[in-house]
């Protein structure tokens, strides 16, 4: 067939004819390509037909080339060539897979883990989206979302738990290193308290003092993750779910200078599409659940 498009000659005629350039030799190109002589003979016959010209010679010892079509060998070989390694490099492409993350569980939690991620599996390309905005799974070619709420999350999602909401006060070691700990009332109504949106300040010192500690000195940010940075740099104590700063408090960088701990009850779920979801995606899946398991 020719391929109105393009106007190529017939491909099957093609390759005969490249396969039998290689060796000048119809019955070792039939060999190559596991049909008969004949049936090479037969197409590179129609591709001389079609293309008006003669590309070999037919000599007692075999084929040799013609003028032109020595010129033209070297120019088909070299487009099978081309797709032969587009192909390949097509098959040894990484996997893709894009999860939508926000931007406090992408800076505190997964990035920090990354790298065990592509040890385990270095064939996955995974691309991270770090927004609060809710993501269209269809719309915004999602694969996989880590989101905070209430399940349901709807028919269409599979919703598994990966930590429940356990808020932990968090600051600089050297912040409160000359005042004993837990803190007291007053010794807190002294520190400057590093707000996020989540605004949870206010029910935590309920749960903490029944409310007895005046709130006046504070920074406001509009992520946590930026309210933790300024803990971590010593400018004052933040709140923040406990997972996300676990591996920052057994390495000493950040302490607990209270006790108390509130649960939200909006906890953080891996949300995956129930139809359509790729293997791939759901290997993604599998790691993100092992490492949430393992206490990672």
């Amino acid at each position: 067939m020719v391929s109105d498009e393009f106007g190529l000659p017939p491909l099957n005629g093609l390759r005969a004819f490249a396969a039998a350039g290689r060796h000048l030799s119809f019955r070792a190109a039939a060999v190559g390509l596991g049909v008969t002589q004949g049936a090479v003979a037969q197409q590179v016959r129609g591709l001389e037909e079609h293309l008006g010209l003669r590309l070999f010679l037919r000599e007692p010892r075999g084929l040799a080339f013609t003028e032109e079509g020595r010129a033209y060998h070297v120019a088909v070989s070299r487009a099978f060539s081309q797709l032969s390694e587009a192909t390949a490099a097509l098959r040894s492409a990484p996997s893709r897979v894009t999860i939508s993350v926000t931007p406090t569980f992408a800076s505190k939690w997964l990035i920090p883990r990354l790298a065990e991620f592509t040890q385990a599996h270095p064939d996955i390309d995974l691309r991270i989206t770090a927004t609060e905005r809710v993501s269209s799974f269809h719309a915004d070619g999602i694969d996989l979302a880590v989101r905070q709420g209430r399940p349901p999350f709807g028919a269409s999602l599979r919703a598994d738990l990966l930590f429940p909401q356990e808020i932990v006060a968090v600051c600089a070691p050297g912040l409160v290193a000359a005042q004993d700990r837990p803190l007291d009332a007053a010794a807190l109504s002294r520190m400057t308290f590093l707000h996020d949106t989540h605004d949870l300040w206010p029910k935590f010192i309920e749960v903490a003092f029944g409310g007895e500690v005046e709130l006046s000195r504070g920074l406001r940010f509009n992520q946590t993750t930026l309210a933790l940075d300024a803990a971590l740099a010593g400018q004052g104590i933040a709140l923040a779910s406990r997972f996300l700063v676990q591996r920052d408090l057994k390495a000493g960088h950040l302490v607990q200078p209270l006790d108390s701990a509130l649960e939200g009850g909006l906890d953080f779920y891996l949300l995956t599409p129930r139809q359509g979801a790729s293997d791939v995606s759901l290997h993604v899946r599998d790691w993100l659940l092992g490492m949430t398991s393992e206490g990672g």
